[in-house]
């Protein structure tokens, strides 16, 4: 196996290549094993019942190729496709179910464990949804929250709640093409329901429903789980922390969450400052107990409380590989089921706590939110007792980077004009002047099939050469923070001129921190605030901006890739398509989704061809709201400034040139 080609992250594969020299094997050696499906990685297995599988392929015509009961090559692909946003739909939002019946729980009083944290965010969503939060208790608001949330995951007709927080002219594109989702369930069974057997056989009606499964999760469960997280553990804002795999310690008990629910990883993280926690690690020949996260729960907990992270999805076995992680707990999402195999070579626990994800040979601790500290004490002092097993020795990379992670909306919003002034104003005048090209939001997994977190580093880096900002979410910050890029100095040192005036001025990273994968709602709130401050597009369709997941593999990728696309942003991805057997279905997501809804979906292997296509659209936003085309360097030195009335009256006069 090259090494070289297994990671972008230079620690990573000095330990990747001490694990092949005494013959471990991870997921990087697997996959240069495991060759992908050529037929099922394109979208053309159907795997609907089971006169199948079917292979569509030949010489044909796509609409020619058909499956044993006549299901034709576009429909089986977007049936596919359409089982994966729902796949991924449901992820996001059991994970926010779950958030809001914690919320609930606090609210009756049901848990001493947890309490409101962010009243103000409590009120603000409460304002939102229209209801009254004057003079009243504050666990009455919250319930009354709460079960609002909850009626967006049963409710059989209507809209979901917060429909009503996109733009008015993207709501109306939503209405025009029937997409507006009714509620989180019934679109994921619905979605289950036209791709079984004999149902759905219409390319475009399958994926029209898509969008709107997809527009549940981004304006529905990841947006709720976002708001109800806030309101339960505090608003994000800019929080110092460190990023590698030299966070771990070797005269310190070393204890690591992973996965994506946030409930259970804030208690540990008060539990681990307990004296008595301390003393009993003592007890045990440590000098104390290092927290550390990894994927989703480490965005969690470092935008909160700056503890460090070890990185995204592909650094878990490696993370083992160190030698010296006593114990890893982990929830739901993106756990490799390897690292249980992985931790026997060494002395490593795993310990499970859903009842949704369990693995064989795994410690299992049930999690209940009733009793969330005791539990997370079980799990602290597991680890404590493991410390004294340490024997194999590891791969130890010491090599740490700071970083700067904590930009919720809320903080992007008062670092443009403090309390008493923010707003979104500057964001938009930089931009219309040109001192910023465009916005990106980097987001999506990291993948053991490309050069992994290589990828998202060299199109950050290329991006915010040319004036870009950048917005980043999941493992795509996770990537970041480990090559040390989200710091306000990497702006001076990178950036183009225009961003750097911009980072300077405000003194910040020109990679913004957002957040774990549920919290890409915030970009969704961030541009329809935009939109509102005016001066721009008045719709999320038509800004300057782009999402990309450079790396993406999990079924959430897909399901963000959609509703970014429906909200009006078009979207790169890289790797293979997933839809490439069908011209047609491409097509689809592409021209059809950019004349509808002012957003597109492309699949680009090579990054060098994603970055041009991201800075072709944002150029071709810039030119149809009549912006003066960017040229690098020229606008820090050379620029016209106007006032928004101004913006307004011209966006005003081009609007017949604009839009679909």
């Amino acid at each position: 196996m090259d090494i070289k080609h297994g990671s972008g992250n230079i620690e990573a594969n000095e330990i990747l290549k001490w694990a092949y020299e005494h013959g471990l094997e991870t997921s990087f050696q697997r996959a240069s094993k495991i060759k992908q499906c050529p037929i099922g990685s394109s979208g053309a297995c159907c795997r609907a019942c089971n006169v199948g599988p079917c292979r569509l392929v030949g010489k044909k015509d796509e609409e020619e190729l058909t499956g044993v009961c006549g299901a034709n090559l576009p429909t089986v692909v977007s049936r596919n496709f359409l089982r994966m946003i729902a796949g991924g739909t449901a992820a996001h939002s059991d994970h926010a179910r779950d958030m809001v019946l914690t919320l609930l729980a606090v609210a009756r009083k049901e848990t001493k464990d947890f309490e409101i944290k962010d009243v103000k965010k409590l009120f603000r969503v409460a304002g939102i949804l229209d209801i009254n939060y004057e003079g009243r208790a504050i666990h009455d608001v919250a319930h009354d929250v709460a079960m609002m949330f909850l009626q967006d995951f049963q409710r059989q007709n209507g809209e979901l709640n917060y429909i009503k927080r996109a733009p008015k002219p993207t709501q109306e594109r939503w209405r025009k093409w029937g997409i507006i989702p009714r509620n989180i369930d019934r679109e994921v069974c619905e979605a289950m329901h036209r791709t079984s057997v004999g149902v759905d056989h219409e390319p475009e009606n399958l994926l029209m429903h898509g969008l709107r499964t997809a527009l549940a999760d981004g304006w529905g469960g990841s947006m709720i789980s976002t708001d109800v997280t806030d309101i339960l553990f505090g608003t994000p804002y800019p929080m110092k922390a460190e990023a590698s795999f030299g966070i771990f310690k070797e005269d310190e008990v070393n204890l690591v969450v992973h996965g994506h629910e946030p409930t259970l990883s804030e208690k540990i993280v008060e539990v681990v400052e307990e004296k008595e926690m301390i003393e009993y690690a003592k007890s045990k020949g440590a000098k104390g107990i290092n927290l550390g996260g990894m994927c989703c729960t480490a965005n969690e907990i470092l935008m909160r409380h700056g503890i460090p992270t070890a990185g995204g999805f592909t650094n878990q076995e490696i993370g083992i590989l160190t030698g010296i992680i006593d114990a890893i707990t982990v929830d739901v999402q993106c756990i490799m089921p390897a690292i249980v195999e992985l931790s026997k070579r060494f002395h490593t626990k795993i310990i499970t706590t859903s009842a949704k994800g369990k693995m064989a040979g795994a410690i299992h601790i049930q999690y209940d939110e009733h009793r969330a500290k005791e539990i997370a004490r079980q799990i602290v002092r597991i680890a404590c007792d493991n410390y004294v097993n340490r024997k194999t020795k590891g791969s130890h990379i010491t090599k740490k980077y700071p970083m700067i992670g904590g930009f919720s909306h809320e903080y992007i919003e008062y670092m443009q004009g403090g309390k008493f002034r923010a707003s979104f104003r500057p964001l938009n005048d930089a931009i219309i002047s040109g001192r910023i090209r465009g916005v990106v939001g980097l987001a999506g997994c990291d993948n053991p099939r490309v050069q992994s977190t290589g990828l998202h580093k060299h199109i950050a880096l290329e991006l915010i050469k040319n004036d870009v900002l950048i917005v980043s979410t999941g493992c795509g910050s996770a990537a970041c923070g480990t090559a040390g890029y989200l710091i306000p100095e990497m702006a001076l040192e990178s950036a183009g001129p225009g961003l750097r005036e911009v980072c300077e001025a405000i003194g910040i990273p020109p990679i913004l921190h957002l957040g774990a994968c549920v919290d890409n709602s915030r970009i969704l709130t961030i541009l329809s605030a935009m939109a509102e401050e005016g001066g721009l597009s008045n719709e999320i369709g038509g800004m300057p901006g782009v999402g990309i997941a450079p790396e993406w593999m999990s079924e959430k990728a897909i399901a963000i890739g959609c509703y970014f696309v429906a909200s009006g942003v078009p979207v790169v991805f890289g790797g293979e398509s997933p839809v490439g057997a069908s011209k047609e279905v491409a097509k689809l997501l592409t021209d059809v989704c950019f004349e509808r809804f002012k957003g597109a979906f492309h699949f680009e292997p090579d990054p060098d061809k994603m970055i041009s296509l991201t800075l072709m659209y944002i150029d071709m936003a810039r030119d149809a709201l009549k912006l003066r085309r960017y040229e690098k360097g020229k606008y820090a030195t050379d620029r016209i400034l106007m006032d928004m009335a101004a913006r307004r009256e011209i966006e005003r006069a081009a609007k017949p040139h604009i839009g679909f």
